[in-house]
């Protein structure tokens, strides 16, 4: 570190994912030098968690044994691991960006049904659904099975975490038999490994929906069909508020500009 951050409220910024493991300890050690360095309070921004659906609580005191006194990270893969920290955890979401997006790129709204590709997505799904404010109906595709019918509605299916995005797609073919008119993705954390852009781009997609923050350039050049939210003014304004100790709250629901 090149300057004193001695008495000084320190963000780092570390997204997990890509060489998942050298990108956890990058930000371990820069944290625990920064705390021996005599910085005030130190805050791990972390976008997309790593391990959360393994060893999220083990990630958890990895950071607070570092030094870490706050933790600012976006749509958990499940919402209970904000219980593993024992510092406070700022958890921001991407729904308002999404609700924004589907608002000024989707016409049909009130011809459309919100769907989730698992039974864990129920409840994220029917937030967005009620937010939307249009009689959506919350359909759900739990192992390919589909549940309610959507016969010449537009779908849109929302997930937290996708990999291969086999599952999403299988869900998208499964939609368009039972008679949907079209059918779209919003995916907050987009891994993208093996054959997922090739999978997408094969699939019946109108438009996959992700958002930016996981740093994917050279996957992204072959994006046909892939469209981007970004949510960096999410993260650098809750930097703002929790750095002038301000509630994040009105960021549950708004996209500041």
């Amino acid at each position: 570190i090149g300057k004193s951050v001695r008495g000084k409220d320190v963000y780092i910024i570390q997204s997990g994912c890509g060489k998942i493991n050298d990108n956890l300890m990058v930000p371990l050690i820069m944290t625990n030098t920064c705390k021996t360095a005599s910085a005030s309070q130190l805050t791990a921004v972390i976008p997309c968690f790593p391990y959360v659906t393994i060893s999220a609580k083990l990630v958890a005191n990895m950071l607070s044994v570092a030094g870490a006194d706050h933790i600012i990270t976006m749509d958990l893969h499940a919402s209970q691991t904000q219980g593993f920290f024992d510092n406070p955890v700022d958890y921001l979401y991407a729904e308002p960006g999404v609700l924004k997006w589907i608002r000024e790129n989707i016409s049909e709204q009130k011809n459309c049904t919100i769907v989730s590709s698992d039974a864990g997505g129920a409840k994220r799904v029917t937030s967005i659904a009620d937010r939307l404010n249009v009689d959506f109906k919350a359909n759900e595709v739990d192992r390919m099975v589909l549940v309610g019918d959507v016969k010449d509605l537009v779908a849109i299916l929302v997930d937290d975490m996708v990999d291969t995005c086999g599952t999403i797609c299988h869900a998208a073919d499964k939609l368009l038999s039972a008679g949907v008119t079209k059918v779209y993705a919003i995916l907050t954390h987009r891994i993208f490994s093996g054959p997922a852009i090739s999978h997408i781009n094969n699939a019946c997609f109108k438009a996959v929906v992700v958002t930016n923050n996981i740093p994917q350039e050279d996957k992204m050049k072959h994006r046909s069909k892939i469209q981007v939210i970004n949510i960096s003014m999410s993260l650098a304004e809750a930097i703002r508020k929790i750095h002038n100790e301000e509630s994040v709250s009105y960021l549950f629901s708004h996209v500041p500009l």
